[in-house]
Formats: C-alpha cells, structure tokens, sequence
C-alpha cells in the first residue's frame, strides 16, 4: 500500500484553565490514505473536535496549545510551519466543513462573496473566474436557483443549504483532505443522506481522503473503511469498520454499539445506555479512564492505565482484557 495520506504521532493537545489543565488529546495517533474514508467516532467532549482543530491547527492559543507530537502531510511535518505556509495548506491541500455552518460563515458577505474569496486565496484567478467557479459548484452541491443563491446572505437560505454552501468552499480547492466535523448535525434524514452522498461523489472523482468525525454510527457504517473510537482524548480502539462493527473489544465500543436503538427490539423496552459520565479531562483518575463504568473492570484498571495492544491485525484496542 502507498504510504498514508495524513500520519499521526503522539498528538497532544491541551487547554489552561482556572480548574487545571484539561488534557483533551492524549497521545493521538493513526494515519490516513488517499481515497480512504476514516471515522472518529464517541461521545461529546471525547476530543473528536479537538484532534480535528489540532490538525488543521485551528487550536485558539490562549487558552489551547498543541503540547506534543507530529502530525504529516504527504510526509511533510505541518505543526512547525510557518503560519504563512500554513495557511496556504489550511483550506487549500486540507480543507474542513465546520459543525456548524452558520457560525462559519460571515453573516456580512454574500455566499457568493464568501466562496469565490476562498477560490482567489488558493488560485491565481479573476474576480470572473473566480464566480464563475462558485456557480459551478453551487450547481455541483445541488443549490437551488444557485445564481440567486450568490447574492444572498447566509440568513436568508436554510441550514441544509448553508452546509451545502460550506461543501462547495471546501471543494472550491479540490483538496487531498478533506475533514468533515459532524457535516449532518440538525440536519433531517433526507438531507443528511444528500450531503453525504455529494462527499462521497467528490472522493469518487478526486481520490481524497476523508476524515469523519460523527456521532452517527448508522452513518460510519456506510462511509468509512476504518474507524477510530475515543474516549478521555485518547483512541481506545481502532480498526476496519467491519471489526469495529462485527467484532468490537473495548467494552466501550460494546457499549456505544450496544446503545443503538434496534428494529426488532420490543417497542416497551427501554434503550440501553453506557451508565454514569466520562471522567473530567483536567483530573484523570491513575488508571484506566474508562473503569467506573465498565461492566468488566478488574483490580488493575484502577491503578494502571492500559497501553494499546493488537488482539487481531489491524484492530488496536487499550484495554487490559487483550494484555494491555
């Protein structure tokens, strides 16, 4: 296999606070290859954002700072670049589509403004070129009426249609990565599936590699080829979707899999759920940070925390049922 994409190293990231400093990537790693689409998937605050931030380093320094280790694109070391030369790969090789579509974009400029801005940053081309491009990729992103759409305002167009105007700014460069933060959030069914479909077209006919960060599971077993699980900041399994999703072995994963609602299940019955809360990242307990509310946690879970281990190849998992 070629070599990756986008490696990751030991990536540490971290925020100063009056209550301490919250820890909320801890020695992050794995890679990425061209035309891949890899899922980071758990619950809130378990640094699926951070880690995306850190990557784009987009970490607001204070309060935040990227601690420790390397992050390579196409082999090229981006965490000690010049802010000049990142901002030249930031939106132009690595793009990202925001969480939240309508605190991304500027409620001043017009889509139209807004998108061709993006074009003009990343090529040496006309105001002209520039429209005429946003146009295209409206059409492309399948925003109705798109040359009235040019001149609106982000207010005046729905959310849907706000995340598509934000797909069409990160395809405006045909990146080699494209990131996506939770590209469906509030948004319907009908639509989700429109907007994944227009990221799955896009990888088909660019090779891209794609970096999903969601609380879909449904969603990361139709997409990705791999999927990362984390909790506490770190990735506490990680391996094809079809061993995350057949044969699991964090008891977190379990337990996340085992929280979704099932269509042959009894309509009386109450949905399970992962009991109690993930711990505060600016006071880790000494062991596994995972172990009060685990259903199979032993002695040395309290005391130790487990190192990454292989039970089947490719399938990484930290937990202490595997050696740890």
């Amino acid at each position: 296999m070629d070599a990756p994409l986008l490696e990751v190293e030991n990536l540490e990231t971290e925020f100063h606070t009056s209550g301490g400093i919250v820890r909320a990537v801890r020695g992050v790693s794995f890679h990425v290859h061209r035309g891949e689409t890899v899922g980071i998937v758990g619950e809130s605050g378990s640094g699926k954002s951070v880690t995306s931030l850190s990557l784009m380093r987009l970490i607001p320094n204070p309060p935040g700072r990227i601690a420790g280790g390397s992050v390579k694109l196409d082999g090229q070391e981006i965490l000690n670049l010049p802010e000049r030369q990142m901002r030249a790969i930031r939106g132009g090789r690595m793009a990202m589509i925001f969480q939240d579509p309508f605190s991304s974009l500027n409620p001043t400029m017009t889509l139209g403004e807004q998108v061709t801005e993006a074009i003009r940053a990343h090529a040496k081309v006309s105001k002209r070129e520039a429209r005429n491009r946003a146009l295209e990729l409206f059409r492309l992103v399948r925003i109705p009426s798109p040359e009235i759409r040019l001149k609106q305002y982000p207010h005046q167009i729905s959310g849907g249609q706000r995340q598509r105007v934000m797909i069409a700014i990160a395809f405006s460069t045909s990146p080699e990565l494209l990131i996506a933060d939770e590209p469906t959030t509030a948004l319907d069914v009908t639509v989700q599936a429109q907007i994944m479909a227009l990221m799955a077209d896009f990888q088909k006919r660019s090779n891209a590699a794609i970096l999903l960060i969601t609380h879909d599971l449904g969603v990361v077993a139709e997409m990705c080829d791999r999927v990362l699980v984390m909790y506490a900041g770190q990735i506490v399994e990680q391996g094809t979707a079809e061993q995350i999703f057949r044969a699991p072995k964090h008891p977190y994963t379990v337990g996340l899999l085992e929280s979704l609602p099932q269509l042959n299940a009894d309509r009386r019955a109450r949905l399970v759920s992962i009991p109690g809360q993930p711990p505060d990242l600016a006071h880790l307990p000494p062991g596994c940070p995972f172990e009060d509310r685990c259903p199979r946690r032993m002695d040395i879970c309290r005391t130790r925390e487990p190192l990454p281990t292989e039970p089947e190849p490719g399938q990484t998992v930290r937990c202490y049922l595997y050696g740890g």
